[in-house]
């Protein structure tokens, strides 16, 4: 998605191994160019717990560093109808792609890397599963795809000692409005503040 402010700075630790690449040149890439060892990690089996499929997942999905100030997103196949004139996302073009800022990949905290590439390789899956990722019929807070992807996160986050400030933090996301956010929370199980 399209970024407009500042996502959280301090973060408490990820699981041991998970790696970045930061120094990733613009361009599509391999996702273990991106994230060496993902693969590797217990969140990775709980995520797709099905070696084969989790195998395919992490190997044929592509990352694509683009300039452009953004946070991560799955290439879309077309544009979304609401996108046009607002928005010009990189398309899929046949691929599982997964787009990310520079700007993001370089100096988010590790923590936020974490969650977003997970949140965005369960919409992957979601995919593959034949699901629709931008159903306008519900609300961003609300939508089943989004709901499920950010719930993974937030209790990966947990079983390493994330606190509900730090979660609160990360749910809200510049483009909902405060209904979205509360509905986010409320599906997630994140108390308000």
């Amino acid at each position: 998605m399209p970024r407009a402010g500042p996502r959280p700075r301090s973060a408490p630790k990820v699981p041991n191994g998970f790696r970045i690449a930061r120094d990733l040149p613009l361009g599509r890439h391999p996702l273990l160019e991106a994230f060496p060892g993902l693969d590797g990690l217990e969140t990775a089996a709980r995520h797709e717990p099905e070696p084969g499929r989790r195998e395919r997942l992490h190997h044929d999905t592509l990352v694509e560093l683009i300039p452009e100030d953004v946070w991560m997103y799955v290439a879309p196949e077309a544009v979304p109808a609401d996108a046009r004139g607002r928005w010009k996302p990189v398309l899929a073009n046949g691929h599982d792609c997964i787009v990310i800022g520079e700007e993001h990949l370089r100096k988010s905290p590790e923590l936020i890397l974490f969650l977003d590439i997970f949140h965005e390789l369960c919409h992957i899956r979601q995919r593959h599963d034949g699901r629709e990722l931008w159903d306008r019929r519900y609300s961003y807070g609300t939508r089943p795809t989004e709901v499920e992807a950010y719930r993974f996160v937030v209790d990966e986050a947990r079983r390493f000692g994330v606190a509900d400030p730090v979660l609160r933090e990360y749910l809200k996301v510049e483009w909902i409005d405060d209904d979205d956010y509360h509905e986010l929370l409320a599906a997630c199980g994140v108390p308000r503040a």
